[in-house]
């Protein structure tokens, strides 16, 4: 069965006559079912840590469209709240967690063999998705990388420049530095425990590399990201993994070897055919509609997909958006770009 699993014979190398898609954040506030089981769950905590409901909501998708993967319903920061970050959620702002700024602080959070006590119900999740998904479609796992982690468990919440972290790591780069090797050594300890669960291939999110800048980019968003996947291919050989350290631009260039990772995942911010061009030529790459279409549609929609379709036809590519899908997109606009993509 794994062997006819799309995704991951375009995770190989190989070039596929119509790539495999799925979408991030597919299981999310633009689905009115979605929205129904997460009132069921009461709140969004309650819900990550619900392995039946978790696992509905990661099906759903699924079940309406037919994407090639699934990826795990999580949250990032569930890592740090497992080190022992308090972590709550307010409606309409998003994360907050306590502050980890100082090396006492640093020094207080949980042993990296703990975080398992709080990260069990995801691992049984991970298990119901893996028994119950259909046999020809791939289950991700995934987590953030160190140096986004870093940025809410330092400033407490998401800041538009990362700004507290920036700081940190100019003020006191010990203990930026001990806070960032915790995380990393959290981060492969629970995609470990996601691929002893089920998981089929791993993807770490860096989601505000772009703002590193110069020697900062290599040493806290490629070589942490570089150190997960290689523990991880050497516990869990033949294991692939999507690599995204998104805003990366012209550092896309490269990034296969640096990370070591089987595909990399490029945001809407570099174009499909330079990427096809310089990046693709190293392995597989994932992307990248912008998502801001899901909420607009019409040709645009359609002509775009075809442009991303056709500039990453020669070499092999999973289609998805360069970010995720937005909370007012329109579901019927989702069907669209899988039709277009899949020439129907």
């Amino acid at each position: 069965m794994t062997a006819q699993k799309t995704i991951l014979r375009a995770l190989a190398g190989e070039t596929l006559p119509t790539p495999p898609i799925w979408m991030m954040r597919q299981a999310g506030r633009y689905l009115p079912e979605y929205k129904a089981t997460r009132a069921q769950a009461g709140d969004f905590l309650s819900l990550c840590y619900n392995p039946e409901l978790a696992a509905e909501v990661t099906f759903q998708p699924i079940r309406r469209y037919g994407f090639d993967a699934a990826i795990l319903f999580a949250d990032i920061l569930l890592v740090p709240q497992a080190l022992g970050a308090d972590l709550w959620f307010v409606t309409g702002e998003g994360p907050r967690l306590s502050t980890i700024t100082t090396q006492a602080e640093v020094d207080a959070l949980k042993p990296v063999e703990a975080i398992h006590d709080t990260l069990n119900p995801i691992y049984e999740t991970v298990r119901i998705l893996s028994k119950g998904l259909p046999s020809e479609t791939t289950l991700i796992g995934f987590a953030g990388a160190p140096w986004t982690v870093a940025t809410y468990m330092i400033a407490g919440q998401g800041t538009p420049d990362q700004g507290p972290a920036h700081g940190l790591k100019a003020e006191n780069r010990a203990v930026f530095d001990a806070l960032m090797a915790r995380i990393t050594e959290a981060t492969i300890e629970y995609l470990s425990a996601q691929i002893n669960a089920g998981a089929e291939v791993i993807k770490i999110f860096d989601s505000w590399a772009g703002s590193l800048q110069g020697a900062d980019f290599v040493d806290y968003s490629i070589k942490p990201m570089q150190q997960i996947t290689e523990a991880i291919k050497e516990r869990h050989p033949g294991i692939p993994v999507i690599a995204f350290p998104r805003g990366a631009g012209e550092r896309y260039v490269g990034a296969h070897a640096a990370i070591g990772a089987d595909c990399v995942a490029l945001d809407d911010g570099v174009d499909a055919t330079w990427a096809a061009t310089h990046v693709q030529k190293d392995g597989c790459v994932q992307g990248n509609l912008k998502s801001s279409h899901m909420v607009t549609g019409g040709d645009a929609l359609v002509s775009e997909t075809r442009r991303i379709v056709d500039a990453f036809s020669g070499g092999p590519h999973i289609f998805n958006l360069g970010h995720g899908i937005t909370p007012d997109a329109d579901p019927e606009n989702v069907q669209l770009m899988i039709d277009t993509v899949r020439g129907k």
